[in-house]
């Protein structure tokens, strides 16, 4: 019997939709532009939180940064951030012979520079100059060459890793390895490449970076410099939290910088986790900008199904006070017009999905911008549509279900 109540419900619903084309129409657009707005907000937000999210990731998410400057400035001023000293390879020795919990403790500087080969040249390349845990802190991968050898860390010869983008501007699809690059005004032989990895919304790609040894960099650079953003990166060993290995930190930096107990700490401790908590904020308030606009119009069209649904209660008066007689129960009156309302509401959801979907594939295939429909936010537009038609046909329903039959014939 549900079966058949569904079906009739059905054809009912198209009915009144072929029966009244232009208000049902105009009816279901608000429906479909409500879940067109609410749906394409929330795709674009998860695209691009997923692609924020997995650049995040590539800074390391269980690498405590030891800096100068935190990454999200809370009521501290900002001058005594200034007055704080920059982390140094001093301070990277220390931290790697005092903390028992530390698997890995780098040390790195980062600038842009220009890199030469003959006539090619390519500007604001960003430099990194790194101590020789990079390779285990960061993740990445070399497509030719090699890395650095403990004697090119220790010695401090010279030598680069190119980065994809690179060493195609310098070299083409000539072998780099062994050509030696222009960079500090010294030629310096290439030794890797790194594997391409793509864009990186975050520009924390390896494509269009170069890595030397520190103890290299230290005699073309000033290492003292603050405007090469010296940065200690600690890995905690396996199952010791992130809390200890920072309290650890703390203990070791403050005992080396002889801070008093009541002094402030002159470094900041930074982890991925404050970047992604940020990022959760602004994402969750884009959330509910999103079911804002999209709710205005949702509104609207609950009324105009609500509209349709009295509309045909009226018109079915007489039949509804037949299938009374005839012994149909309240109840089958009522659920046979919230199906009806439910069948409208869901094909104005549809249609709002079909237009999201195709935005979808104009930006993946028109403009190269990578959008993802996901089966979630399917679900969330078909739940939707599935509320607005059963709070919008519940008082109609109601009012068919509790017509007399005397008087609902009588009508005719």
């Amino acid at each position: 019997m549900i079966l058949r109540l569904i079906r009739e419900s059905f054809i009912f619903a198209l009915h009144n939709l072929l029966a009244n084309k232009l208000q049902t129409t105009l009816s279901l657009l608000g429906i479909t532009i409500g879940i067109f707005s609410v749906i394409s907000v929330f795709t674009l937000v998860d695209s691009l939180e997923s692609k924020i999210r997995s650049s995040i990731d590539s800074f390391g998410s269980e690498i405590i940064y030891v800096q100068k400057w935190p990454w999200i400035f809370g009521d501290f001023p900002w001058w005594k951030y200034y007055q704080r000293p920059d982390p140094n390879l001093k301070d990277a020795e220390y931290l790697r012979r005092n903390l028992k919990n530390a698997q890995q403790v780098g040390f790195m500087v980062s600038t842009s520079k220009r890199i030469e080969y003959g006539d090619a040249t390519v500007e604001s390349v960003e430099m990194v100059a790194s101590s020789p845990e990079y390779d285990l802190i960061f993740d990445f991968e070399l497509q030719e060459g090699r890395y650095f050898s403990a004697n090119e860390f220790s010695g401090g010869r010279p030598g680069i890793i190119l980065g994809a983008l690179v060493a195609e501007s310098l070299f083409g699809n000539a072998y780099p390895i062994g050509k030696k690059v222009k960079i500090f005004g010294q030629k310096v032989p290439v030794i890797g490449v790194f594997k391409k990895q793509g864009e990186d919304i975050l520009n924390n790609s390896h494509d269009n970076r170069v890595l030397i040894p520190i103890n290299y960099a230290r005699n073309v650079i000033n290492l003292r410099y603050s405007g090469l953003n010296p940065s200690l990166m600690v890995i905690g060993k396996d199952k010791v939290s992130p809390d200890q290995i920072k309290d650890e930190i703390k203990v070791a930096l403050r005992s080396l910088h002889h801070l008093k107990p009541q002094e402030d700490d002159d470094f900041s401790l930074n982890e991925i986790s404050i970047l992604k908590s940020g990022f959760d904020g602004i994402f969750k308030t884009i959330g509910i900008a999103g079911w804002f606009i999209g709710g205005l119009s949702l509104l609207v069209g609950g009324f105009g199904i609500a509209n349709i649904m009295f509309v045909s209660v009226k018109e079915r008066t007489s039949q509804i006070g037949i299938q009374k007689a005839l012994g149909a129960k309240n109840f089958f009156v009522l659920l046979q017009f919230l199906f009806e309302s439910v069948f409208l509401s869901l094909m104005g959801g549809i249609v709002g999905l079909i237009l999201v979907y195709g935005g979808v594939l104009i930006a993946q295939y028109g403009y190269d911008f990578p959008l993802i429909l996901s089966l979630g936010n399917i679900s969330t537009g078909i739940f939707v549509s599935l509320g607005i038609g059963l709070v919008a046909g519940l008082i109609p329903a109601w009012l068919a279900s509790q017509m007399s039959p005397v008087e609902a014939i009588r009508s005719v």
